[in-house]
C-alpha cells in the first residue's frame, strides 16, 4: 500500500484545480471548517484572484463563528464574503422532525443560496470539501450528506451549479495532513469535525431559534472541555422529549441534553471515549447552570455501529 503524501497530493491538486478553471472564476463555499478551508488555500494557490471564498451565515453555527472566519481569512489575504441567511434556514426546517427530512430541507436552501452566489458573482465553478466518508455514508443510505448531491440522483446544474471536489478520495486525518502541510494552523488542522447542516443535527425534533441557542450554549462548554487528540468529535444533542426535574424548588418539566465523545480515525467506525467522572461532572455542573431549562444531562456510550456519530 502506497503511504499517502500530502506534498504529492497539494501538487497535483493545485495543478489539476489550474488547469480546469484556466482563466475563470470559482467559488468556494466555507464553513470554517478544515475540509472547506483546505479547499479555499488549494484553489488560492490555484487561480488567485479569481477565487471567491462565501460563508452562510445560516443561524446554524457555533458561536461566534462568523467572525472567526472572517479572521483567519482576512489573515490570509482573502475577502471573505458573508451572507446572512438564516432565516430562509428557519423557515424551511419549520415544523420539520423526521431526520432526512431536515437535511434534504437544509440541503435545498443550502444549495439556492449557492446557486444565488455563482449568479452574483458570475463565477463558474464551485468548490466544495466533500470527503471519503461523506460519499461512503449516502451511498449506503446511512444518511445523506448535504454535500454528495450526485449520490442521491440531484443534478448539480439544476443549481446551475458545476461542481469540482478536490478532497473527495481523502479521509478526514489525510485532510489534517494536507492541512498541517500547507501551513494552517493547528487550531484549523486539529478542529474537530462540525456537520453541514450545523447544530440542526444536534436538535432532536423541530429546529426552532429557541433549541439552537440551547445547544450553542451547550457545545461551547462541551467544545471547551473535552479536547485532545483522542477525542474525534465531541458534542451535546438537545433531546425533543422532557424530564421531570426540580428547579428553584419547584417541579418541572425541563430539557435533555446528551454528550457524546468519540476516537475514530476515518469516521466510518467510532468507539465512545471514557471520560473521567470528575470531568463529566465538570460538563454537567457548567449545563445545568448555563443552559436555562435543563434538568438531565446524560452521557452516550454508544459506539459507530449501530450508533451513527451524529444523532440526525
Amino acid at each position: 500500500m502506497v503511504k499517502f503524501s500530502p506534498k504529492k497530493f497539494i501538487k497535483e491538486k493545485v495543478e489539476e484545480l489550474k488547469k480546469k478553471i484556466k482563466d475563470k472564476k470559482a467559488l468556494v463555499a466555507t464553513s470554517g471548517g478544515i475540509d472547506s478551508t483546505v479547499c479555499a488555500i488549494l484553489a488560492k494557490e490555484a487561480i488567485g484572484e479569481n477565487l471567491i471564498v462565501f460563508y452562510i451565515d445560516d443561524g446554524l453555527m457555533r458561536e461566534n463563528e462568523a467572525e472567526e472566519v472572517s479572521e483567519f481569512f482576512q489573515k490570509k489575504g482573502i475577502n471573505l464574503e458573508v451572507w446572512n441567511v438564516e432565516d430562509n434556514f428557519f423557515e424551511a426546517l419549520k415544523g420539520k422532525i423526521d431526520p432526512e427530512e431536515k437535511r434534504k430541507a437544509f440541503r435545498d436552501v443550502f444549495y439556492k443560496t449557492l446557486a444565488q452566489a455563482v449568479r452574483s458573482y458570475s463565477v463558474d465553478f464551485l468548490i466544495q470539501g466533500t470527503i471519503a466518508a461523506d460519499i461512503i455514508e449516502t451511498q449506503k443510505g446511512i444518511k445523506t450528506q448535504h454535500n454528495v448531491l450526485s449520490q442521491i440522483g440531484v443534478n448539480p446544474l439544476f443549481y446551475g451549479l458545476t461542481i469540482i471536489e478536490p478532497l473527495k478520495e481523502l479521509y478526514k486525518h489525510q485532510v489534517r495532513e494536507v492541512a498541517k502541510t500547507l501551513g494552517l494552523p493547528k487550531k484549523i488542522y486539529e478542529r474537530k469535525p462540525f456537520p453541514g447542516p450545523g447544530l440542526a443535527t444536534r436538535i432532536i425534533g423541530e429546529v426552532t431559534r429557541d433549541k439552537v441557542e440551547k445547544i450553542r450554549k451547550a457545545t461551547k462548554i462541551v467544545e471547551e472541555e473535552l479536547t485532545g487528540k483522542d477525542i474525534f468529535q465531541a458534542f451535546p444533542v438537545l433531546f425533543s422529549d422532557k424530564a421531570t426535574g426540580i428547579i428553584e424548588g419547584k417541579r418541572m418539566l425541563g430539557d435533555i441534553i446528551a454528550i457524546r465523545a468519540v476516537s475514530s480515525k476515518d469516521a466510518l467506525t467510532a468507539q465512545p471515549v471514557k471520560i473521567s467522572w470528575e470531568k463529566l461532572f465538570k460538563i454537567r455542573d457548567r449545563i445545568l447552570k448555563e443552559v436555562p431549562g435543563v434538568v438531565k444531562v446524560v452521557y452516550d456510550i454508544t459506539p459507530k455501529p449501530p450508533s451513527t456519530i451524529e444523532y440526525i
